[in-house]
């Protein structure tokens, strides 16, 4: 029997397309093994019943189902899901590994990994192992920029997590993904609904989920603070950081604290800032995070700009420059080189913002999800165009920094880019329109610092 059972599950699983049936995997599985409908039977059951279950008549209970599965030679799993122990042993290291590298930020190696991971894959089989590959190659996906092919998978991901063996937990898991996708969309509002869903879910569901939360609220933090509405957008950072802290996750707690000194800069508190994100730094240093370290070092040197040492936050910028290119992230390269533009700029080297500036808009490159930092990098090249007094040049730039903030729905911003018109409409004076826009970017309430 032993070498009938080794015998019949190489043949099956050796075929190209699994069926997607139980009763059809048992058909087939009777055949590969050689036996009748009447042999496989045998006293126990009768033709007719091997015949109802093979034409999906019937469902056999566990300890029938483990009863065949014996008889032709398979494993249980295989009758039952479509995948054999064997099989989702493979898929699952498959699985630890896209995850892993997703976690070490090898955001490209990890769609390597798990890309088709589910093709061929009857229906439910193995639909946890499933679930995840799509939440690890979705959120890949997503930091390299391809929300459009991010989504497909969360669409996939929300199917799945319908089914009964599910919980809400899972179910907030897939909403929160979706809310991070179309926010790095400046969608800004629709993201907050699903954040606000995922976060109701999770918390009514029973199971401890703390570090979902956590996300959650960090995540929904950025929606207010797009939002200027500051508060809440202190108030979300502060549960995310009680959560992790109180979980002992270094990672969730440098995360909220990154976070804390986003909300502490974008409310004038740059000392307070510089405070969140230096122990930010510490925690990711510890965690050996080298990406989300070099992030950290353009935020200092933002920090360290605003407190009035333009020289001092030069190497901070370049140390985030070449982290960025060490880990392979043009996008955070290009964030720190657009604040060295910015510096530049503001310390009167305008050729060298230039420079700087075309360089970050070059890395930022069909990246709609970096559309605010586009939308900066636009601004300076056009201020530093401005300053070397090519007017038409400026105008354009200053137009496309506009249309860039209008995908953001961002009031702030487009303000900014309404200034820098004015400024330019100063320059070649046509006074009225100037008022135009200055008008126009102080009813904007204008917040936008650096």
């Amino acid at each position: 029997m032993l070498d009938r059972t080794v015998t019949t599950q190489e043949a099956v699983t050796a075929t190209p397309d699994v069926p997607p049936t139980l009763g059809q995997r048992l058909r087939q599985a009777r055949i590969a093994a050689g036996l009748t409908q009447s042999e496989l039977a045998e006293s126990r059951f009768s033709k007719q019943y091997v015949s109802q279950i093979e034409r999906d008549r019937l469902r056999p209970s566990d300890e029938t189902l483990r009863w065949l599965a014996e008889r032709v030679g398979v494993d249980p799993q295989y009758l039952a899901k479509g995948v054999d122990t064997r099989e989702r042993d493979r898929l699952e290291s498959v699985v630890v590994r896209g995850e892993a590298a997703v976690e070490a930020h090898e955001y490209g190696e990890a769609i390597t990994i798990l890309a088709g991971i589910s093709d061929g894959l009857p229906p439910d089989a193995a639909a946890d192992l499933e679930l995840r590959a799509l939440l690890a190659e979705s959120w890949a996906r997503m930091y390299i920029g391809e929300m459009r092919e991010a989504l497909p998978l969360l669409a996939r991901a929300r199917e799945i997590v319908e089914a009964p063996s599910f919980s809400d937990v899972d179910r907030a898991e897939v909403l929160f993904r979706l809310g991070c996708c179309r926010y790095r969309m400046a969608s800004v509002t629709t993201a907050m609904a699903l954040f606000t869903q995922a976060l109701e879910l999770a918390e009514d569901s029973g199971i401890p989920c703390d570090r979902l939360r956590s996300r959650i609220f960090g995540w929904r933090s950025r929606c207010y603070r797009r939002q200027r509405d500051w508060e809440a957008a202190r108030e979300d950072v502060e549960r995310a950081l009680e959560l992790a802290e109180a979980l002992d996750d270094r990672r969730a707690t440098a995360d909220a604290y990154f976070l804390g000194a986003l909300v502490a800069e974008r409310r004038g508190q740059w000392v307070a800032a510089r405070k969140y994100a230096e122990r930010a730094k510490v925690l990711y240093e510890e965690i050996e995070d080298r990406a989300n370290t070099g992030k950290l070092l353009t935020t200092l040197g933002v920090l360290t700009f605003l407190l009035g040492k333009a020289e001092a936050s030069i190497p901070l910028f370049k140390q985030a420059f070449g982290v960025a290119l060490e880990v392979g992230s043009d996008a955070d390269a290009a964030q720190a080189v657009s604040s060295l533009a910015q510096v530049h700029l503001r310390t009167g080297q305008v050729e060298l913002a230039e420079q700087q500036a075309s360089h970050a808009l070059d890395l930022l490159a069909g990246r709609i999800d970096f559309i605010d930092e586009i939308g900066n990098a636009q601004l300076v090249l056009g201020r530093s165009l401005l300053e070397q007094g090519r007017l038409d040049e400026a105008e354009q730039k200053f137009k496309a920094a506009e249309a860039s903030f209008e995908q953001l729905s961002s009031a702030s911003h487009r303000a900014a880019a309404w200034t820098a018109q004015a400024e330019l409409a100063v320059r070649r004076g046509d006074k009225e329109t100037a008022i135009q826009l200055y008008e126009r970017a102080v009813e904007a309430l204008q917040d936008f610092r650096f």
